[in-house]
C-alpha cells in the first residue's frame, strides 16, 4: 500500500504542531524537577521526539537547560533528528 503525497507545508506545519507540543512538555519536565515532582518519562519524551518533535526537542534542551547533561539521553534524541532526516534525504 502506497502512502499519499503530503503538501511540503502539510509537512512544516505537522513538524512545527509537533515541535511546539514536545518543547511544551519538556517544560512542563523542567518545571517538575525544579520542583521535586512527579517527572515526565524519558521514553515519552522520545515517543514525542520520534513521532516529529524532535525539532521542539533540540531547542527545549537548550531554552530550558534541560537533559544536556545526560548523554545517553542526548544521544538519542540526535539519533531520532538523524532518522528523520534520512528518511526525507532517502524519500527524494
Amino acid at each position: 500500500m502506497e502512502l499519499p503525497e503530503l503538501s511540503p507545508w502539510v509537512v512544516f506545519a505537522l513538524y512545527g504542531l509537533m515541535g511546539l507540543v514536545t518543547a511544551g512538555v519538556y517544560g512542563i519536565d523542567k518545571h517538575r524537577a525544579v520542583r521535586g515532582a512527579r517527572r515526565v518519562r524519558e521514553r515519552t519524551l522520545h515517543t514525542l521526539e520520534f513521532l516529529g518533535g524532535w525539532p521542539g526537542a533540540l531547542v527545549a534542551q537548550q531554552v530550558f537547560r534541560h537533559k544536556r547533561a545526560k548523554p545517553s539521553f542526548y544521544l538519542v534524541t540526535w539519533l531520532i533528528a538523524a532518522l528523520h532526516v534520512a528518511a526525507w534525504v532517502l524519500a527524494r
